[in-house]
């Protein structure tokens, strides 16, 4: 079974400055991947693999791009840091700069880098950056296009229709929590899956804890009705953040296409028509990266699947192609989204766009680490001060699938550590923290 907890860390490593040096202080020891009780060996030595089969599976690779894969999983878990190849290096700036780790054991790399090197690395093998037949082929679009075309994706939506007539803030928590609980489709993720076995539950019998009611919902027969529970719940707060405050500009940092990406499209819709944003950013990543995460192609896929569908999601669909034929509903990308560095070191270029919004919502796990560093904090760490460095109001939602965590009530932190030891990585929890500005 994946080993998917450690109170083990790399004291000596630290995370990635946008100028790709160590930060001058290391408040907290960056996560790694050599200690095999660790989230991030199992990354390396279990989802991996079954990641590098699954691609292989999917798309017809010759055996070079099969050799160079399995050349790959062995460097990275055995094996010392490559440089990227030139043509790498120029779709990679930051890899290009950070040289601290080239030539390295690959065990002696932060979890964040290394994660997101390998992915980095795995384009490379499969000829994504180079001239021919494979340049830009998406080579995880076999796993995305089965999520969108399953049959069931349009019945997970029907809950929608009920929402009509709802109070404004009961039908905007729902959307909230739709778009929260997307998030535990994630296709990397699901590998794990595979290889492991979870069990699936909730060790607070129904209520989250901060003591609110999880069975009286407003999404109970949709995409939230076996949500995992609720570790910190500011939806409240993002409420009155939006509803009582003229319209700004809403940025969304999205993390996975498919069943997330949905829900998220359906969050923005109801932004966009309730008046509570002027208009909606959608920051996508400017090519394939971690397994699932959404491009603008998925983006356009997406809203192609919901413009087929019956009822409020359909016209939802219809609603967001207007939205962007008008200018209120805009996709941006930057270089910086595939990158291991943190977002209070995001480039200037994207930091004044990012300050000046009314509100950014980040989603998912990969984005959480970025946003308040995948280190070693002790969980009860205020959030406040663990995105003091990041621009503008903000607020996170994600399901928890690894170590970082910050935010929590210690006594939340020990019940849960004597309750279920993986709670941090399972997939089991989920929480929505916000810092909001006037």
């Amino acid at each position: 079974m994946m080993a998917t907890k450690s109170t083990k860390a790399m004291t000596a490593m630290t995370s990635t400055n946008a100028n790709g040096t160590a930060p001058a202080h290391i408040p907290a020891p960056a996560h790694g991947i050599a200690d095999p009780g660790a989230y991030g060996w199992g990354v390396f030595h279990e989802r991996h693999p079954a990641l590098v089969r699954r691609l292989c599976e999917g798309n017809p690779y010759g055996p070079e791009q099969r050799a160079r894969l399995e050349a790959l999983l062995d460097e990275s878990r055995t094996g010392r840091v490559r440089p990227p190849a030139p043509e790498t290096a120029a779709a990679a700036p930051w890899a290009a700069r950070d040289r601290r780790y080239f030539g390295r054991p690959w065990s002696e790399v932060p979890f964040l880098w290394a994660e997101s090197y390998f992915y980095l690395r795995l384009l490379e093998c499969v000829d994504h950056f180079s001239p021919g037949p494979w340049q830009g082929v998406d080579p995880f679009a076999p796993m995305k296009n089965a999520e969108l075309t399953d049959p069931a994706l349009e019945s997970d939506t029907a809950w929608l229709d009920g929402l009509a007539g709802a109070p404004p803030e009961e039908a905007f928590r729902a959307l909230v929590l739709a778009s929260l609980y997307g998030n535990r489709a994630d296709l990397g993720f699901q590998l794990i899956q595979a290889v492991t076995t979870p069990t699936d539950g909730d060790p607070t019998d129904g209520h989250s804890t901060d003591g609110h009611s999880t069975n009286g919902d407003p999404v109970a027969n949709g995409p939230g009705a076996s949500g995992a529970p609720l570790l910190t719940d500011d939806i409240e707060a993002l409420w009155k953040h939006v509803s009582r405050r003229p319209p700004g500009d809403v940025h969304m940092i999205l993390d996975n296409a498919g069943r997330e990406l949905l829900a998220d499209l359906l969050l923005v819709d109801h932004l966009l028509t309730t008046g509570r944003a002027t208009s909606v950013v959608l920051h996508v990543k400017p090519r394939p990266y971690y397994v699932s995460d959404a491009t603008a192609s998925d983006v356009r896929d997406c809203l192609a699947r919901m413009a087929a569908f019956r009822g409020e999601a359909g016209r939802a669909a219809e609603r967001l192609r207007e939205a962007a034929a008008t200018g209120r509903l805009r996709q941006a990308t930057h270089a910086f989204f595939c990158s291991p560095v943190e977002f209070a070191d995001v480039p200037a270029d994207l930091r004044a766009g990012l300050a000046q919004a009314g509100l950014c919502v980040y989603k998912g796990d990969l984005n959480y680490r970025r946003l308040v560093g995948d280190r070693a904090w002790p969980a009860d760490r205020p959030f406040d001060d663990a995105v003091a460095g990041v621009p503008g109001s903000l607020a996170a939602l994600r399901t928890l699938k690894s170590e970082v965590a910050v935010g929590l009530p210690k006594e939340t932190v020990d019940r849960l550590d004597a309750a279920r030891p993986d709670w941090r990585t399972d997939g089991s929890q989920a929480l929505v923290q916000a810092r909001l500005r006037p």
